[in-house]
Formats: structure tokens, C-alpha cells, sequence
């Protein structure tokens, strides 16, 4: 035995003294360090190699489960709900603020886009860490500040859930395609779901006989019952039905008091301006090249 390992005292036995050999403790018990050495580590090979194609935008998409019932159960406005738009925006914008490598966002109903940069090295670029922590962020804060957007009257009655996804984008026009689609879908969603709630609050009609009566119609013959039937102009519709909700970063300048003290010992309140970076909402159209334009530090360059 290495003698460096052991220590001496004087023990007692029978009424003689004797120098007993005995061991440190640091000697009786294995240390984490070995355990993590052990026969069993092998296991850790089963795991999935999921990194993320290098110089790609990183794309988490989360749609709300059953999310049809979920409404029901929690009695949403129809054909939207303010209230519940407002959430997932606040929802959304926590996750851009704790993973500062999302550089736009988008939304509309129950689902969310998160865009990470296409240099971004979060978890490594592990695509399981980064779907799950987007979707357990944006699950929580949709219950931290549901009462926020719903008060005291209408508590929630079980928790909500949402499923990911994560998709790779190689280049700049390939994310805006992938953008441009949700808008347009959110476009043929909300005015189907406009008409078809209008028909059935204002015309009298069953949810049954609204599906029937919107069969085969296409966007010019909504538009003409909205009109005809109802004078609702759907062009004069909230942007934020018609658009969805986009979430980026932008500077914002900030004025905050700061209280300095004097040579003579006296106190003067300053006015202090700071620029910062916010989240900011935005309601316009990304499938044009104008919101682009004016955001042209949102793509990175293809050729990095």
C-alpha cells in the first residue's frame, strides 16, 4: 500500500499503546469523478447524434395540442380571441429574451416560429435541447401569465401543451419562403374562420350548415358574402388577424432618472438615455421585400 494514502495515531489496546495505519477517508468512498468512469458508461453511445447542419437557420416550430378543445373548454372568442393572441405574443417574446440567438419570430392562432441564426453555437446546435427548451420556456410562460390576459374570472382549468419541430433553412430565400407560408396560411385561415363564424353568430346558420355553405368557395366569393351579406370589409379587419404577429429585435431608446451627487454635497436628478435591444412586435407583411428592407440586419449573409 502506497504509504502516502495512510496516516498514524496511537491506539489503545488491551493497556498497551500501539501506532495503528489508518486509511483517509478520501480512501472509502469513490469519487463522482470515477463513477463517471464506470463499466456502465457504455450506454451513453445509444444516444443520437442531432447537431444541426452547420451555416442553416435553426427553425423550432411549436403548435399547441388538441388545441381545439382546449378553447372550448376555455371558452375563446370566436373566430379569435384578443386575449389569447396577446399570450402567445407574451409567451413568445419570454423565449426570445432567455435565447438571445432568436433573431425573428412568427405567429399566428396557436402555433409559433422561432428562427436561430444561422452561426448560432447554442447547445452545441443539438437539435433536441433546442426544441425542448423552446417548447418548456413558451409552455411555461403561457401558464405564468395566462391571468395576466384572462384575470381572476376565467382560471385555467388544466395545463396547455405544445409540440415542436425543428427544420433546417440553408439560405436566406429558402427562410423567407418558409415565412411567407405561415402568413399565407394565416390569411386562408382567418378569413375562412371570419366568414364562417360570421354565418353562423349573425346569418343563423349551424356550424354544419356554414361548412356546407363555404364549400368550394374561393378568397373573392368570402370577401363578397362578408360584404354583401354582413357590410364587413374584410380588408378594414385588425392586421394582426389578417398578418400574424412578428417579434424582433430593435433598438429602442430608454430615459431613466439617476440621482447625482453634487461637489457641494447636494443631490440633482439626471435624465439618462440609454439605447437598448427589445423585443418589438410587428403586424405587416413579410412575404413582400419591404419589411426586409427595412430589417436588413435580421439575414445574415448567404455566402458565410
Amino acid at each position: 500500500m502506497n504509504p502516502s494514502m495512510l496516516f498514524g495515531k496511537a491506539c489503545i489496546f488491551g493497556g498497551r499503546a500501539r501506532y495503528c495505519v489508518v486509511k483517509p477517508l478520501a480512501c472509502l468512498f469513490t469519487t463522482s469523478s470515477n463513477m463517471a468512469k464506470s463499466k456502465f458508461e457504455y450506454v451513453r453511445n445509444f444516444e443520437t447524434d442531432d447537431t444541426c447542419l452547420r451555416n442553416c437557420y435553426i427553425v423550432v416550430r411549436l403548435d399547441g395540442r388538441n388545441f381545439h378543445k382546449f378553447t372550448e373548454q376555455h371558452k375563446f372568442a370566436k373566430p379569435n380571441d384578443n386575449r389569447a393572441l396577446g399570450l402567445m405574443s407574451r409567451s413568445a417574446r419570454s423565449v426570445m429574451e432567455e435565447l438571445e440567438d432568436i433573431v425573428i419570430a412568427y405567429g399566428q392562432s396557436d402555433e409559433f416560429s422561432f428562427v436561430f441564426k444561422r452561426t448560432s453555437t447554442w447547445f452545441k446546435r443539438r437539435a433536441s435541447k433546442l426544441m425542448t427548451h423552446v417548447a418548456s420556456q413558451f409552455s411555461s410562460s403561457y401558464v405564468f401569465y395566462w391571468k395576466e390576459f384572462f384575470g381572476e374570472d376565467l382560471p385555467l382549468l388544466y395545463p396547455p401543451s405544445f409540440d415542436g419541430r425543428v427544420v433546417l433553412y440553408p439560405s436566406n430565400r429558402n427562410l423567407k419562403d418558409y415565412l411567407s407560408w405561415r402568413q399565407a396560411d394565416c390569411h386562408v385561415n382567418n378569413l375562412y374562420n371570419t366568414v364562417f363564424w360570421t354565418l353562423v353568430q349573425k346569418g343563423g346558420l349551424t356550424t354544419a350548415q356554414a361548412e356546407e355553405r363555404l364549400k368550394g368557395t374561393l378568397a373573392a366569393d368570402k370577401n363578397e358574402i362578408l360584404f354583401s351579406e354582413f357590410n364587413i370589409n374584410y380588408n378594414t379587419e385588425p392586421a394582426v388577424l389578417k398578418k400574424g404577429t412578428t417579434l424582433i429585435w430593435e433598438k429602442r431608446d430608454e430615459t431613466v432618472t439617476k440621482h447625482m451627487k453634487l461637489p457641494n454635497a447636494e443631490e440633482k436628478e439626471v435624465a439618462v438615455t440609454r439605447s437598448r435591444r427589445r423585443v418589438q412586435a410587428h403586424h405587416c407583411d413579410v412575404i413582400g421585400e419591404q419589411f426586409w428592407e427595412e430589417h436588413s440586419n435580421i439575414l445574415e449573409d448567404d455566402n458565410c
